[in-house]
């Protein structure tokens, strides 16, 4: 048996995984929509299937659009930065012009393109099921976050975001690893990423 990916207790099959492993069937792709109908198989998206529901949601997100890792308000709220949940899993990706949604039965996946010079900064690999993925840290996330609000571009504007908007608590702020956001800023190339380092410079001098 061939696979794509084999987690502890489900696999991730491509389609010709499947096809391989159904070959000796008159019909496979016929053998497979039925099995698919039966719940054997769970299509995620085109060409892209598991056997078991209980697959980590995760683990799906960089197989179903890549290159990519977990990043923008999924990783913020994760971290307790802000106070929602948030029920889509957000991404980053690069080398794309557009934004991608892909609905599926483990839920909507929401992937934004981030500058290419910023992608392999400020991203650690989680395991879960005997898969690996990336995960923005905290920073990274807040930075991609930022980017994707391009007219917010001075100090008092990005306080209101974060602030208010964002509703991130001023203490959680200033604790995070304000270094690496002030090195990493200028690498997205926008007034917002620079108002936000400005604002957290301030923040750090005041405290």
């Amino acid at each position: 048996m061939i696979f794509l990916y084999l987690l502890e207790q489900s696999v991730i099959y491509s389609h010709s995984d499947l096809m391989y492993q159904l070959d000796n069937y008159a019909s496979p792709r016929s053998k497979l929509i039925q099995l698919i109908k039966e719940g054997t198989y769970i299509q995620v998206r085109r060409g892209l299937f598991v056997d078991d529901p209980a697959t980590p949601r995760q683990v799906l997100a960089p197989i179903i659009y890549s290159p990519s890792y977990i990043s923008f308000q999924y990783v913020l709220s994760q971290a307790g930065l802000i106070p929602e949940g948030v029920k889509n899993l957000t991404s980053a990706s690069f080398g794309k012009n557009k934004n991608k949604v892909f609905r599926t039965p483990f839920g909507e996946y929401h992937y934004w393109p981030v500058p290419r010079t910023t992608y392999p900064h400020g991203i650690r690999i989680e395991e879960e099921g005997g898969i690996s993925y990336l995960v923005a840290t905290p920073e990274k996330a807040l930075c991609d976050s930022v980017y994707k609000v391009r007219s917010v571009t001075s100090i008092n504007a990005m306080e209101n975001l974060l602030l208010y908007d964002w509703r991130i608590e001023r203490s959680d702020l200033i604790t995070l690893d304000w270094e690496f956001i002030a090195w990493l800023a200028p690498y997205y190339g926008t007034k917002s990423l620079r108002a936000l380092s400005a604002w957290l410079n301030k923040e750090v001098d005041n405290g």
